[in-house]
């Protein structure tokens, strides 16, 4: 048996204190099994609301005593999470490398913190936290916090205590932990990489670049706050390509390509301690002020540190992205909108990479219309003291847009904000992009280009590259693709292995989806994906099985 025993303490701000003046509180919960509230060491009567499909169960709290205008409650709260919590994975040992220890990871972005405790899981909210974790002593905890040191547990002589404390308030889809057979090495002066033994070498190899990027992002974006900046690589089943947890930026293991040829991944997670952790969207529908700005930032560290060239090919590869997303959603479908409506829509469902690239696609274009890379960097890091600490939404933004350019009212008023923002579809104007880098690639292509390839090409580009040898995931799953979409039967194999082998949503979905399209093999994919569902990242599961229509 394998059991995290925690306990946290919350300093919420002002908006949690709304209920001094309350009888009744309301936090969200999700699949949480509740025992006992207190209020000030009082008990207090609690009870649970409607379920909703998506959000979980309103946990209602009735208050004992009426309190006085700034008198400050304790709310203790006793509960238990779910084995099925949509925010936990939970491995046994045989699925982890060392195939020795148990292992646990969290993931809560965007609402799935309230599947571990009760709590206001909103990013309009943040606090600060502090946490005492008790796990088997064999074993290490982790969290999106500094860490203040570790114990021996008091109560069970085979178990050790952590113990952890966020100062810099976060919103709760910050809060991360993880537990598992975990070494680090030292890479950089406030940077340590953790992972099990089995990969940390490489890992700390693969991610040598952390402290360049830290510094180009400080030159860029203002001083880092919070203290030490750590690197997890955790397992495969991961579902996307980093989470920007503070203190201890997650990331998936098909980033370790050997080469650092897949480094602007932490470049982004980096970022993100700037633009998403420091000035937050207040509700999902603006997911686009975290997301745009930290494309943006990523790409400027990229340019400084390899050159502006570079910038713009990881440019123009977005602006593919992203018209490859709209080809797949459909360019009247409402979640391409910039902001879109997400009422009664599940955010996990929405994600996509149209607030990461459409984003940038209005940051890009604001920079060479406002006067270059120079100025646009001055606004960049103006916008983010004045709202640091703070969770805004758009028009907060474009204010303040608006009011640093004061001196360029008019250039801002040709920018058709409302189909930029509110329209579905590709953006209403494209960016100038430098073409030098991809002129080449795509000369290379031209020389073997047919839509789809026949199958006799795509053989003789494995003569050619043998691609069926190379471990880049990114150049993996692209020429994967490539295959099933010429209908090589000889690589279905091998892209069931990969759809399955890792969990990255960005490979995972889209190889389910082409194995599904392609007739000789949908039975075997949808019975690949049955096969493998129980040991799949929850989200992932859910999404590939709306994907292959095996909704449970």
């Amino acid at each position: 048996t394998f059991m995290v025993r925690s306990w946290f303490f919350f300093l919420f701000p002002l908006q949690f204190c709304k209920f001094i003046f309350a009888s009744l509180q309301v936090l969200d919960t999700k699949d949480l099994q509740v025992f006992k509230v207190t209020v000030n060491g009082q008990d207090a009567k609690f009870g649970f609301g409607e379920k909703h499909s998506f959000k979980g169960t309103p946990l209602e709290i009735t208050l004992p005593y009426e309190l006085r205008r700034g008198q400050e409650a304790i709310v203790e709260i006793s509960f238990e999470s779910s084995p099925k919590s949509s925010a936990l994975q939970w491995f046994s040992p045989e699925q982890t490398s060392g195939k020795k220890h148990p292992f646990l990871f969290s993931q809560c972005q965007a609402t799935h913190c309230r599947a571990i405790f009760p709590c206001q899981d909103t990013p309009a909210v943040k606090l600060t936290y502090y946490a005492e974790i008790s796990v088997p002593k064999e074993l290490v905890a982790l969290m999106s916090a500094n860490r203040d040191g570790e114990i021996p547990d008091p109560e069970d002589s085979s178990r050790k205590i952590y113990r952890f404390s966020q100062n810099v308030p976060i919103p709760c889809y910050l809060i991360a932990l993880v537990v598992g057979a975990l070494e680090s090495r030292k890479i950089g002066p406030r940077t340590l990489v953790w992972a099990e033994k089995e990969l940390v070498d490489k890992s700390a190899y693969e991610f040598a670049e952390a402290e360049a990027m830290l510094k180009t992002a400080e030159d860029l974006a203002g001083p880092y706050i919070w203290g030490q900046y750590d690197l997890l690589v955790l397992p495969p089943s991961f579902p996307y390509g980093g989470m920007e947890n503070p203190c201890l930026t997650f990331v998936t293991p098909t980033l370790l390509a050997g080469d650092r040829s897949l480094s602007n991944v932490i470049a982004h997670e980096i970022s993100h301690s700037w633009t998403g952790n420091l000035v937050t969207n207040k509700t999902w529908e603006h997911f686009w002020l975290n997301e745009g700005h930290t494309v943006y930032l990523e790409r400027r560290i990229g340019g400084r540190l390899f050159g502006e060239q570079f910038r713009h090919f990881q440019a123009l590869g977005g602006w593919r992205d992203l018209q490859n997303t709209i080809n797949t959603l459909g360019d009247k479908n409402p979640v391409t909108n910039l902001i879109p409506n997400l009422n009664e829509v599940d955010p996990d469902v929405a994600y996509s990479s149209v607030p990461y690239e459409k984003g940038f696609a209005l940051l890009f274009y604001l920079e060479q219309l406002l006067g270059g890379p120079d100025v646009f960097i001055g606004f960049l890091k103006a916008y983010i003291q004045q709202f640091a600490y703070k969770s805004i939404v758009t028009e907060d933004w474009k204010k303040f847009l608006y009011s640093y350019f004061k001196d360029k009212v008019d250039v801002l008023d040709k920018v058709d904000w409302n189909l930029w923002f509110h329209a579905p579809g590709m953006p209403p104007v494209k960016p100038t992009y430098d073409m030098t880098l991809a002129n080449a690639c795509v000369a290379l292509s031209q020389r073997w280009i047919k839509a789809p390839l026949p199958v006799s090409h795509v053989q003789r580009m494995q003569q050619v590259y043998d691609f069926n040898a190379i471990n880049n995931s990114e150049i993996r799953f692209r020429w994967l693709r490539l295959c099933i979409k010429s209908k090589w039967e000889e690589a279905i194999p091998l892209a069931l292995k990969m759809a399955t082998d890792q969990g990255r949503m960005k490979f995972t979905r889209p190889l389910f989806r082409d194995l599904y399209s392609f007739d000789k093999c949908r039975d075997l994919a949808v019975k690949t994906f049955l096969e493998h569902r129980a040991s799949m990242h929850p989200v992932t599961s859910m999404l590939v099985g709306k994907d292959l229509k095996q909704d449970q």
